[in-house]
């Protein structure tokens, strides 16, 4: 109707009564920007070992990639003396998306943190003791 389509069978039928009443409109003309309020929120890591925060993942969607970018930039990366966060996958190789190339191991490496997996998991703990002492 009207080479138009709406997002809603509610919209459409609004869009026919303003017609039947004569009225000139336009349909979703622009957007309106605005800005949600800042929230706290607040995060528990699964693990800590000494100064050490391992966050264990079998799934790493991309709100829970999101919300470690903004604590690394809260917070700043272990080389500036901030949060060191390291995540223990069951497998680093999954993709982040069905779509794209970039693994978790990929994801991490290019945002700087470490990883393992359940099969690296001593080399992990040993580095996070050798840190801690």
């Amino acid at each position: 109707m009207f080479g138009l389509t709406f997002r809603s069978g509610l919209e459409e039928k609004v869009a026919l009564g303003l017609q039947n009443l004569g009225v000139t409109f336009s349909y979703e003309p622009h957007w309106i920007e605005y800005l949600k309020p800042a929230k706290l929120h607040k995060y528990k890591p699964d693990f800590q070992i000494g100064n050490v925060y391992v966050e264990v993942k079998g799934r790493f969607d991309s709100s829970d990639r999101a919300k470690h970018l903004m604590i690394r930039k809260h917070y700043g990366s272990p080389e500036d003396g901030g949060l060191d966060i390291r995540f223990l996958f069951s497998n680093p190789n999954t993709r982040i998306s069905k779509k794209s190339k970039t693994t978790y191991a990929m994801w991490c490496e290019k945002h700087g943190f470490k990883y393992a997996d359940l099969n690296s998991l001593s080399d992990l703990i040993k580095d996070a003791i050798k840190k801690r002492n």
